[in-house]
């Protein structure tokens, strides 16, 4: 029984990456780019290298050292520090875990809503973005309590921009609302809409939305997410097709659903646990001085570092971040060689 609960209380990390620069890579690319249909995206900014990885794995070593093992996803390419000996450190290459016929892919949509078959994956896991670092100590605690995923259920309006974005995110909503009904949950469990936890604007948000039966979005904060991998297995479930057709796209696409899906699906169904917000998420621009503060005085337990297309002098916003992070985490650790 001892080692049945060990079992249940592990928690491993997922993080996805691409190295632009592989030239096997590059041709391949290259070789289905000539095939891109009206809407998928395939743009060079989408693969640019920050050269910092390393950093988020330091963060992991030193602010959640009570993670078992760290799926690492890759098509193939590893970076050159990277200890691939490491016990902790599981490499999964894409044509470990995606069915073929999906194959090779350049979205992350699909890297990501096939998750839940990576060999070994525990059925806790927390999602990490390679554009997310920890800059305090964390605990289990804050990412799973009494086995469900911790997580912030604010509402949100889904505004109609001119990007691939918001249609993904447009898509993920309207499943959601095939399966769910938002005023039935308030209902049934109100304290998972209304909590204190979310903060005051979360409240505020919640009784400003309230009039609608229907989901009219979720508010993403592009941190940390915390997931069942009995989650995906029962989206996969409950809408195959969508999730197909996501699948065979080699692009980004404005029909798709990406990994939202799973995270709303798990709010909307109530298997979650009211929690607080870790973190900030941040937009690179030509002055960094709130994304620099916040990694030195280490205001909360992680932060996502997003460039959000930025089109300035790139090199030396990257060489700017990247000083703060190895004056934060400057000790090589088990990852690396």
């Amino acid at each position: 029984m001892g080692e049945q609960v060990k079992e249940e209380q592990r928690i491993d990390i997922v993080i996805p990456w691409v190295d632009p620069g592989d030239p096997v890579w590059r041709a391949d690319k290259a070789r289905y780019s000539g095939k891109i249909a009206m809407g998928e995206d395939d743009r060079e900014i989408r693969y640019r290298d920050w050269d910092n990885l390393q950093y988020v794995f330091r963060s992991i070593e030193k602010f959640a050292p009570w993670v078992r093992t760290v799926h690492f996803i890759t098509c193939g390419h590893l970076p050159p520090w990277l200890d691939t000996e490491c016990p902790k450190l599981h490499i999964v290459r894409h044509t470990d875990y995606i069915p073929g016929e999906y194959l090779p892919t350049f979205s992350s949509h699909v890297i990501e809503l096939n998750m839940n078959r990576i060999e070994g994956l525990s059925e806790q896991f927390i999602y990490l973005n390679d554009d997310i670092f920890l800059i305090r100590p964390t605990r289990p605690e804050d990412f799973f309590r009494n086995g469900l995923p911790c997580d912030v259920n604010i509402p949100n309006l889904i505004v109609p921009v001119l990007s691939n974005f918001s249609p993904i995110v447009f898509n993920c909503v309207g499943y959601i609302n095939k399966h769910f009904l938002k005023r039935t949950g308030m209902k049934r469990a109100p304290g998972m809409y209304f909590n204190p936890r979310y903060g005051l604007s979360g409240l505020l948000r919640a009784c400003l939305f309230a009039p609608w039966a229907n989901y009219t979005g979720f508010y993403n904060h592009h941190l940390a997410v915390s997931y069942l991998r009995s989650t995906l297995d029962e989206v996969w479930a409950a809408e195959p097709e969508i999730l197909e057709q996501t699948c065979s796209h080699r692009f980004r696409d404005n029909t798709d659903v990406n990994q939202y899906i799973f995270r709303f699906w798990q709010l909307a169904s109530g298997r979650f646990v009211p929690g607080t917000l870790h973190g900030k998420y941040f937009k690179i621009s030509a002055d960094n001085r709130r994304i620099l503060e916040y990694i030195r005085g280490r205001k909360g337990r992680m932060i996502c570092i997003n460039d959000d297309e930025f089109e300035g002098d790139f090199e030396a916003v990257k060489k700017e971040i990247n000083g703060a992070l190895e004056q934060l985490l400057p000790d090589r650790c088990s990852f690396e060689k």
